[in-house]
């Protein structure tokens, strides 16, 4: 008697645990009214009607066998109440009654128009020539054409995501992607119910306190926590996800309507959401922790450096967007993932450069900026018949070759600039040669300039007298004024582009320079004492 028109589907014996729903998406009523050549019409009940399934049964109770969201096809053959019928329908979750006349009703029994009319059931009147396997096979074309819609959908909204989790203010631009594409509200929020980062437009006051307290049902503070939960508050559809990374971070969404597919693009956010947002783990947790500890307490770079993985050598790198936004520590953090470590430092203060504390260990196929280069300049760190070491090895053992320097990369939408690799107990002085890097990164709008190291005929000087030298030759300068000098000498004597690295007028440059050659007593312009000056500044 009952014929199941979905695949897998049983008919011997009632589901158990009732399935959410099909793999397809639901198919509105009207869409299937839409079909002239079917020739339904609807007579009684409501107009709105999503369609999950298709059923014939000419059973007097197919309760038993209906999982919810049905249109029920039936010819009335064993009709008697028709009011107990429509409400048995009503209890199992149908979603339209499709009543089919002759041979055994030459029209819709008038009690059941009523009943469906009184208890809220959509009826079609199936005409004749149309048979029920007619109407079902449109509606699993329609589900088809629905589901090749939602798939390119997502696929859309999957790459949209994944370039805007590329840029260099990532959290940000995948939460303005989300509610473009949900065209609602997405925030990201703390457990408890901060705001980090929101786009699209607000809701109501009333719905954006439900959608925090909905987000703190999901922030895991506490074992047992749901991943995601839902809510409708006036009209308006609520989404909270957690994220990953035991952060306690929640995805808030809020929505006008709720389409097919939104789950899996909000899933998608949630997975790329969680990556940038947790911590990276490069160097474990515990260890930075008790590395800090251990400093607070009066111990020596040399004697903690271990604890974040590795003894050296450092490079230290200083960024700024390159928009002159400024970056939060989302952001931040973001961008030490992308360059290897966990390492950042992004809270000193509105409009500072974000300072990277980078150890050794690139990829192979790693491209990035030698010493000295610009990274136009760039090429692979690894050349062919090269080996390369272990990351995971702070230190080299007997007979291996020891870890190579890590080389920064330029980075979309970031300036950067880093010192040459130096030991954990020159870090200080590594900070402010990466700071004069990145000064001139901005005046030369290069994505990145990396300090050269000491090398070539200036090597072959003892250090020591190459130091004392130095002192005695740049003793009548102050130190902006070194500073000065040191800048202009390393723009090739441009007024401009030190005045845009040093962040003062050209004017102050052109007087800083005179002021030199008058205390050093030498003509600048010379190209033998830029040449020694240089040298000087480069032991300072």
């Amino acid at each position: 008697m009952d014929e199941p028109s979905m695949p897998n589907s049983s008919a011997g014996a009632p589901q158990t645990t009732p399935p959410t729903g099909p793999p397809t998406p639901p198919i509105p009523l009207a869409e299937l009214l839409a079909r002239e050549e079917l020739g339904l019409r609807r007579i009684a009940g409501p107009a709105d009607a999503d369609l999950l399934w298709v059923h014939t049964s000419e059973m007097a109770d197919p309760y038993p066998y209906l999982l919810g969201g049905e249109l029920l096809l039936s010819a009335g053959v064993l009709l008697t109440d028709p009011d107990h019928y429509v409400g048995r329908l009503v209890q199992a979750g149908a979603a339209a009654l499709g009543f089919g006349v002759r041979p055994v009703h030459e029209t819709v029994p008038a009690a059941l128009i009523e009943a469906c009319d009184r208890q809220g059931l959509p009826l079609l009147e199936v005409p004749p020539e149309t048979p029920f396997t007619t109407i079902a096979r449109a509606v699993w074309r329609l589900m088809a054409e629905a589901r090749h819609r939602e798939l390119r959908r997502v696929t859309r909204a999957q790459q949209a995501l994944a370039t805007a989790a590329a840029r260099p203010d990532p959290v940000p631009a995948v939460l303005h992607q989300l509610a473009t594409q949900l065209g609602g509200r997405a925030a990201l929020l703390t457990a408890r119910g901060q705001e980090l980062h929101a786009a699209g437009r607000r809701p109501d006051p009333e719905a954006a306190g439900a959608l925090t307290r909905l987000a703190r049902v999901v922030a895991r503070e506490r074992p047992g926590s749901p991943s995601s939960a839902t809510d409708t508050h006036g009209g308006t559809h609520l989404s909270a996800y957690a994220l990953g990374g035991g952060e306690g971070l929640v995805l808030a969404l809020a929505t006008r309507q709720r389409e097919s597919g939104d789950h899996t693009v909000a899933g998608i956010a949630v997975v790329l959401l969680s990556l940038l947002a947790a911590p990276h783990q490069g160097a474990d947790a515990a260890g930075r922790s008790a590395a800090l500890v251990r400093m607070l307490l009066g111990a020596s770079p040399a004697e903690v450096a271990p604890l974040l993985g590795s003894t050296g050598p450092w490079t230290v790198i200083h960024a700024r967007r390159t928009d002159g936004a400024p970056a939060d520590a989302l952001t931040a953090g973001a961008l030490g993932a992308s360059l290897g470590t966990a390492l950042v430092d992004a809270e000193r203060g509105a409009g500072e450069a974000v300072r990277v504390l980078l150890g050794p260990g690139p990829e192979p196929d790693r491209i990035s900026a030698r010493p000295g280069e610009t990274a136009a300049q760039a090429r692979p760190t690894a050349q062919p018949g090269e080996t390369t070491p272990d990351p995971a090895r702070p230190t080299a053992q007997a007979g291996e070759r020891a870890p190579d320097p890590a080389r920064p990369t330029p980075r979309p939408g970031w300036t950067l600039g880093a010192s040459a690799p130096t030991p954990v107990t020159a870090l200080a002085a590594a900070d402010a040669v990466a700071a004069r890097a990145l000064a001139h990164a901005r005046a030369t709008r290069a994505p990145l300039t990396v300090d050269a190291p000491t090398g070539g005929l200036a090597a072959l000087v003892p250090p020591e007298q190459a130091a004392a030298h130095a002192r005695a030759l740049l003793a009548p300068l102050t130190a902006p004024l070194a500073d000065t000098l040191r800048c202009w000498l390393s723009l090739h004597g441009s007024w401009d582009r030190t005045a845009v690295a040093l962040g003062v007028h050209r004017n102050t440059v052109r007087q800083r320079i005179g002021r030199c050659g008058e205390l050093l007593a030498m003509d600048l312009d010379d190209m033998d004492v830029r040449t020694e000056l240089w040298f000087a500044l480069r032991q300072t």
